[in-house]
């Protein structure tokens, strides 16, 4: 069973910065997409940003310009780079890793990112 790995969350103040890691934790063959999602309290889970193999990147209006997702596809790592952090980034943020046609699509367990204004 392949498990998602994610590190890099905590406590920041507003304007702050952190980095998000994840990577699976076996092999994992083929992968399409991977990606950051994330959900606050009484919201529902939405995209964060996402990356293809193919290099193509995919952000959420309310982050462009803060955040940059990169991808080591030799590692199989995804990272997510949060930069001028706000109270409003605040929420549980979960990696999503799909394989080409959708063949699988794992969940991290999240991590919690709280910013304090």
């Amino acid at each position: 069973q392949v498990q998602l790995v994610e590190s890099g969350g905590g406590l920041v103040q507003a304007g702050g910065s952190l980095r998000l890691s994840c990577a699976p934790s076996g092999s994992i063959g083929s992968i399409n997409t991977m990606g950051w999602y994330r959900q606050a309290p009484g919201k529902q889970r939405e995209l964060v940003a996402s990356t293809t193999t193919g290099g193509s990147t995919n952000y959420a209006d309310s982050v462009k310009g803060r955040f940059t997702i990169s991808r080591d596809i030799a590692k199989n790592t995804v990272y997510l780079q949060m930069n001028s952090l706000k109270p409003e980034d605040t929420a549980v943020y979960y990696c999503n890793v799909r394989g080409p046609f959708n063949r699988y699509n794992y969940w991290g367990q999240g991590t919690q990112v709280t910013v304090s204004s």
